[in-house]
């Protein structure tokens, strides 16, 4: 009778395994860092922050100081007309300007179609543009494949 309670107790505890065994991997990839490109200018300061931001929200950062950002724009599908200051990239997706951390995170666990996000120029209030406590609204635009894009997130708009 021992026997037959130790079988039956093996083989739940091995049911139970394998069902926890997808969340299991799930914990283990949100806790390995995640790996971006960043191809900059050599001389910019507020691309430096936004490396920084990006290191101090989990990311591991490998840093390209170039003299063309645009021609990684366009290897990587992001129109010209989203251009900023940086291009990343990560999980086969386009990474322009000062987006959050936050939101290229969502971007990796949705894996929607699309060639990346973007924050057009510069806005004040961003990650990497912090300007003490001035804050300009923007728009984290997911863009398509066929250059449409709609926002992804919004940032400090006013209420009213």
């Amino acid at each position: 009778m021992q026997r037959r309670s130790f079988l039956r107790a093996l083989a739940l505890g091995a049911v139970s395994a394998g069902a926890l065994a997808p969340v299991a991997d799930a914990l283990a990839q949100a806790a390995r860092p995640l790996a971006i490109d960043v191809y900059k200018s050599p001389l910019c300061g507020c691309c430096e922050d936004w490396v920084r931001h990006l290191r101090s929200n989990g990311f591991t950062v490998t840093v390209h100081d170039v003299e063309d950002t645009g021609v990684y724009r366009q290897r990587f599908g992001m129109p010209e007309r989203f251009g900023s200051c940086h291009t990343g990239y990560i999980g086969g997706y386009a990474i322009e300007g000062h987006v959050p951390a936050a939101d290229i995170r969502k971007l990796l666990a949705a894996k929607p179609k699309a060639v990346g996000l973007a924050v057009p120029g510069m806005p004040v209030g961003s990650p990497g543009m912090e300007q003490g406590p001035r804050k300009d609204p923007f728009d984290v635009l997911l863009v398509k494949a066929d250059g449409a894009a709609k926002v992804f997130a919004s940032y400090n708009k006013q209420a009213g």
